[in-house]
């Protein structure tokens, strides 16, 4: 296929376009409306070309999610086919790539009897899992049921339910947020807020949900909501006695446990869900990005048959709830093809053992004196968090400017990460290969020398 090529005056009216009409997801208008703007026009494997001919390895895989890679030509050959045969069902029926597409992931998920109830995205994903514990409390005798327990800064979507868990700063909140809301310490091994052991540490904070469940009268909450590994709180992997805690604490007060794998979801753990990591198994799961890897969007909430069979009886059990676009069938064909292709490449293998490799390698930049922790070493996502001072772990000062500086030392050196600054994200495509990990640790090592120099730091 051959890429689209742009003359100069054409590139200066789209980013005319751009800054005159376009309104960008979580970006500061100012910052890019004046020719800043990063257009891209074609991806193959990891790698992405822009508007301007640069090709860059994309070290983000989009925003967590295009983790089959760029360039997948039969994922849209099987969208295609799907549109051209029956693009969506009429109302209350469905079709044969959805219902495919239920059996394929319910194999893959550890309970396979669960059923799948498909939206359109992550954010929608969790306001249905939410909405669903609720329900289920209701029907099993909990009417008072209504609460939600999520832990402090985690983000969970970008609607105004989702918004009000975890109250993350990387999403508007906007209040007064849903009522019934609450937040305990999350887990960071870094900078513990107990205990210096990370075991210690993980049960102290887990506990924290049993103390407010208690206050708030068990009977009173529907569910915690918790990513396995907390992406926007900068990668935090807890031990497995975090996760065996929150699973105690949720059964010995018959509350659900949501754990949101919308970013850790297929593959990225190096496991096919990220639960399994931990060895638990979760009453609802929400998932989304790499479902498709991101070719369509498309979400889900996964109940264990022990919540979905809850809503099967009579009218008063019906879940009336219902999403325009959920589970469409030109968004299933492309997510049956997407988890072919995880199967006959092995890219959950392949997290697994290249996440690995990344970790060991990232070691190497602890010669940099403003890297305070490097985390990862569980399939192919990690961080790397810099500090002005690596005894105190002080972090830098807004003042020097890390957000406006970092990206750009990347960029030019061909590495996209998403709003780099204090934490550098790695969340590179599944298919990524180990001479490309070794290029982008290479171009890290390179910014982060820049970086330093800028900063008057001594390396």
């Amino acid at each position: 296929m051959t890429t689209e090529t742009f003359t100069g005056e054409q590139i200066e009216n789209l980013r005319q376009t751009a800054g005159e009409h376009l309104f960008m997801h979580a970006m500061q208008t100012a910052d890019w409306r004046d020719g800043a703007l990063k257009v891209f026009v074609k991806g193959e494997g990891v790698w992405v070309t822009d508007i301007d001919g640069n090709r860059l390895l994309d070290g983000m895989a989009g925003l967590w999610y295009k983790s089959a890679g760029y360039g997948r030509t039969e994922i849209a050959d099987a969208a295609y086919a799907q549109m051209v045969a029956i693009d969506s069902p009429p109302a209350g029926s469905a079709i044969p790539s959805t219902i495919k597409l239920s059996g394929v992931v319910s194999e893959l998920y550890p309970d396979h009897d669960a059923r799948l109830f498909f939206v359109s995205g992550g954010s929608e994903a969790v306001e249905t899992a939410v909405k669903m514990a609720k329900k289920y409390r209701i029907l099993t005798g909990k009417q008072g049921a209504y609460k939600v327990m999520s832990r402090r800064n985690s983000y969970h979507g970008g609607t105004a339910m989702a918004v009000s868990l975890g109250g993350s700063p990387a999403a508007d909140t906007m209040g007064p947020t849903m009522p019934g809301t609450y937040h305990v310490t999350n887990y960071n091994a870094y900078r513990p807020t107990y205990h210096q052991n990370p075991v210690d540490e993980a049960i102290a904070v887990a506990n924290e949900f049993e103390t407010v469940i208690k206050h708030q009268g068990p009977d009173t909450v529907a569910a915690i909501i918790a990513e396995p590994v907390s992406a926007a709180t900068g990668i935090h992997i807890p031990p497995p006695e975090y996760w065996h805690r929150l699973r105690e604490i949720t059964e010995t007060y018959g509350i659900v446990l949501i754990a949101d794998e919308v970013i850790n979801g297929f593959g990225r753990l190096g496991t096919w869900f990220g639960t399994e990591r931990f060895g638990i198994q979760p009453d609802i799961t929400t998932v989304a990005k790499a479902i498709t890897s991101g070719y369509l969007p498309l979400g889900a909430a996964i109940a264990t048959k022990k919540i979905a069979d809850t809503f099967i009886g009579d009218d008063t059990r019906t879940f009336k709830h219902l999403i325009t676009f959920g589970g469409h069938p030109v968004s299933s064909a492309a997510a049956l093809k997407n988890l072919e292709i995880y199967k006959r490449e092995d890219l959950v293998g392949n997290s697994d053992r290249l996440g690995t490799y990344l970790y060991e390698q990232l070691q190497k930049l602890y010669e940099h004196p403003s890297v305070g922790d490097i985390r990862g070493g569980m399939g192919l996502i990690a961080a790397i968090e810099l500090v002005s001072d690596r005894e105190t772990k002080a972090p830098f000062p807004a003042s020097a400017g890390l957000a406006k500086k970092l990206p750009p030392a990347l960029y030019e050196r061909n590495l996209v990460s998403f709003r780099a600054s204090d934490i550098i994200s790695i969340c590179p495509p599944l298919s990524i290969n180990q001479d490309e990990i070794d290029f982008m640790i290479s171009v890290i090592d390179e910014a982060l020398t820049e970086i330093e120099k800028d900063l008057g730091l001594a390396c």
